[in-house]
């Protein structure tokens, strides 16, 4: 796709990253810390609430784009080994030229599919692991089953947490889908979105956390309410109602996301 980077008038150093007019990422270069996204912010609640404040992490990033998250866990948590696998080269090595990483950052970036780099892991290596995976606004299929899932549970220490960023609207078959998957997998799950969003109201992103361990679900459900757009946290009970019984996706009856309403996303 045409890749493009526009100017932040508001912040000298900010930039939207856009894809084929579908934004991507958001990055302020003097600021890593300025999350403009509401999805990214409330991967970054996960973040810090999941973990010690400040503690070092080793994170798996499925999906690179202008690499926000990278860059704020490397703001926030200094020393922190971080790995980015974006498939697009092209992109990578745009986003490389005009948006250069802090040199002190421990982020790589390699250049494969996810699934098949996720397959490559070692046993419990990273604290968390965040699937973000977008191509023409849709997450490809082979990124959405049990089986993709289970690879990221491998992966992952038993204390760590696994999320993934969902873009759905109604009837939301998708996301109940995807959250019956990850459910299948991990026994800690939870969902994050705005009220408009999880009644099906609009369009628009929901985060999947979920982890073999309990997740911080009080103060998450405090942070995400309190954020510019407030959003919700769905978990145990609420959450199994709110999937309906929808079923686990395997990889034979995977399919792409749904592809979103003319005007959800563009700029």
């Amino acid at each position: 796709g045409l890749a493009r980077l526009m100017p932040d008038t508001d912040h000298p150093a900010a930039y939207l990253l856009t894809v084929d007019d579908t934004p991507q990422s958001y990055v302020d270069l003097d600021d890593p810390a300025h999350l403009e996204f509401e999805y990214v912010r409330r991967l970054a609640h996960l973040a810090d609430l999941a973990f010690p404040e400040g503690k070092p992490l080793d994170a798996l990033h499925l999906g690179g784009g202008a690499l926000t998250l990278p860059r704020y866990l490397a703001h926030t948590r200094p020393g922190s080994r971080q790995l980015a696998v974006e498939i697009d080269t092209g992109l990578t090595d745009f986003v490389r030229s005009h948006l250069p990483l802090d040199k002190r950052a421990r982020i790589r970036v390699r250049v494969a599919d996810a699934r098949e780099a996720l397959a490559t892991m070692k046993p419990a290596d990273w604290d968390l692991i965040v699937s973000d995976v977008f191509a023409a606004a849709r997450t490809p299929a082979h990124l959405t089953s049990v089986e993709y899932v289970r690879l990221g549970a491998t992966a992952l220490r038993e204390t760590g947490v696994y999320a993934a960023n969902l873009a759905d609207g109604a009837p939301l078959k998708f996301a109940r889908a995807q959250a019956a998957t990850v459910h299948a997998v991990y026994p800690h799950c939870a969902l994050i979105a705005e009220p408009g969003v999880l009644r099906g109201r609009r369009f628009g992103n929901l985060v999947l956390a979920a982890g073999h361990r309990p997740l911080p679900l009080a103060d998450l459900t405090r942070k995400a309410a309190a954020d510019p757009f407030p959003a919700r946290v769905l978990a145990g009970d609420e959450l199994r109602q709110w999937i309906a019984g929808a079923a686990p996706v395997t990889d034979a009856t995977a399919a792409d996301s749904p592809e979103p309403p003319a005007g959800a996303f563009t700029v």
